[in-house]
């Protein structure tokens, strides 16, 4: 058996240092309650700036939308940079393994990322969002598929996939055909609807899915960005709602979704449940039909400029 905890806190937006802090002070708490892995929500350090449009409109972009990305942007963070240092310690410390979701600053472009912290190793992984949604694809890069690798740790081999990229199924599979057992899925997405994609995916890829997200209030968020919310919503009327699960591979919630609260959820996993529930599906292996469909995944690093000597 192996004790989960699905992290459901609020970020600090524009400022990285401090939300590490906080994250540093929850594996704290996962630890003294016997936590070995924790699953933070999406873009947790850096901040997810729902209800912003950053001034953009086809075929232009405001002078203040343009200030608020700048000081965004200053909030990201780089994974070779203090932040990430800290939770590297904070990981060591507690023993706890973890999916962080982070913004991350590379360049000058700005990725929303999942780093995945084991203890004595450090960064064991990180995944870039393949696909933004809708306006993030205005503050946010294209991540390609040589951030795709599962990454196996001593409490099983983890996977993360983040927000809408688990409405991909080819992105699905590509998760399930590395041998996933603990399916991450940290998420902005706090609606009614998300718990039954988390339900399906447990079923069909007979993994334990484990799904964070933020519970954040529009008062938790500077002037500066409360004064341009696109959204209904302000004071202590909450921005994100939470919503965080966990779901068995037979589609059992071993932890139903918690709203408008920052908590952490616990739950005890069974490893050879995953074993008893792929007798009679296995979607990567007995019930696939490679003579029928076959996924083909591009893992190489693209660059947008190459540089060779004759």
């Amino acid at each position: 058996m192996i004790r989960v905890a699905v992290v459901q806190a609020a970020s600090i937006l524009f400022n990285p240092l401090a939300t590490t802090e906080k994250a540093c002070e929850i594996l704290k708490r996962v630890s003294l309650q016997g936590g070995k892995l924790a699953v933070f929500p999406e873009a947790f350090i850096g901040g997810y700036p729902k209800g912003q449009s950053f001034g953009n409109l086809i075929g232009n972009r405001s002078a203040s939308g343009k200030e608020l990305y700048k000081v965004y942007f200053d909030g990201a963070i780089k994974l070779d940079g203090q932040e990430m240092q800290a939770l590297i310690e904070a990981v060591n410390d507690t023993q706890v393994t973890t999916v962080m979701g982070i913004i991350e600053q590379l360049g000058r472009t700005l990725y929303c990322t999942a780093v995945t912290l084991v203890p004595g190793i450090g960064i064991a992984g990180y995944r870039r969002k393949l696909m933004p949604t809708g306006l993030e694809r205005t503050v946010w890069g294209f991540g390609d598929g040589s951030t795709l690798n599962a990454v196996p740790t001593e409490h099983g081999i983890l996977g993360t996939v983040i927000c809408w990229e688990n409405y991909m199924p080819a992105l699905r599979h590509t998760m399930y055909a590395q041998g996933v057992q603990i399916y991450c899925a940290p998420t902005a997405d706090d609606r009614p609807s998300w718990p039954s994609s988390m339900v399906h995916i447990a079923i069909e890829g007979r993994v334990f899915v484990l799904s964070a997200c933020q519970a954040i209030k529009v008062s938790d968020f500077p002037e500066e960005f409360q004064s341009q919310l696109q959204l209904d919503a302000r004071g202590d009327d909450y921005l994100m709602h939470g919503g965080s699960m966990i779901v068995s591979p037979n589609g059992e919630l071993l932890a139903p979704p918690v709203y408008d609260c920052e908590t952490e959820i616990y739950a005890d996993l069974d490893l050879s449940d995953l074993v008893r529930g792929q007798m009679d599906f296995d979607v990567a292996g007995h019930y696939s039909r490679p003579d029928v469909f076959q996924l083909h995944v591009n893992t190489d690093a693209l660059k947008a400029v190459n540089f060779t000597k004759n």
